[in-house]
């Protein structure tokens, strides 16, 4: 069986496999599913409760830097010295925004792929810094907040080396399969 194949199989029945491995392990240990799940329902709207004024902070951060227009400056700016690393300046927001918001990412990377073929070398790059970076600030704003840590200074650092690391072999992967 060609590796593609074996891929395409592995990422269908993944899912499936861990959720039916969680409930058999459940009704070996003799854990009530059901109620677990309410249970941990009923502390994730605690916790969305708690975490609002984080989230809208996040939210009016990312919309004053894209209504300020910093973010294309900058890509703009640096467009001459990105087209040597294979890096398309259209790509640079996407760089920005991503470790911020998801939703925001999302955003930018609709409108690279609206701007693009979607068949191009920078929409297919654009896919891929999507699945390699993590929306840092976002995770340790809800995460560590809802739980009320307030010193987070190695995992940010942490998550931003990770992001880091995440865009330049993004640069990699896609230059290695699609130039």
């Amino acid at each position: 069986m060609p590796i593609k194949e074996l891929l395409n199989l592995l990422s269908l029945w993944a899912l499936p496999a861990i959720i039916l491995i969680i409930l058999t392990f459940a009704i070996i240990r003799k854990v009530p599913v059901y109620e677990a799940f309410i249970e941990g329902a009923k502390d994730g709207v605690k916790v969305s409760i708690n975490i609002i004024p984080y989230l809208v902070a996040i939210i009016v951060a990312i919309s004053m830097l894209r209504a300020s227009g910093l973010i294309e400056y900058i890509s703009n700016a640096c467009a001459s010295i990105l087209e040597q690393i294979h890096f398309p300046a259209d790509i640079l927001p996407l760089a920005f925004v991503r470790s911020l918001s998801g939703s925001a990412a999302l955003g930018i990377f609709s409108d690279i792929v609206s701007n693009n073929d979607i068949n191009s070398y920078t929409t297919k790059l654009a896919a891929i810094m999507m699945g390699s970076s993590e929306t840092t600030f976002y995770v340790l704003t809800v995460y560590f907040g809802s739980i009320g840590i307030k010193k987070y200074r190695y995992a940010l650092f942490t998550g931003l080396c990770a992001d880091f690391i995440g865009i330049v072999m993004a640069v990699f992967v896609a230059e290695l399969f699609f130039l």
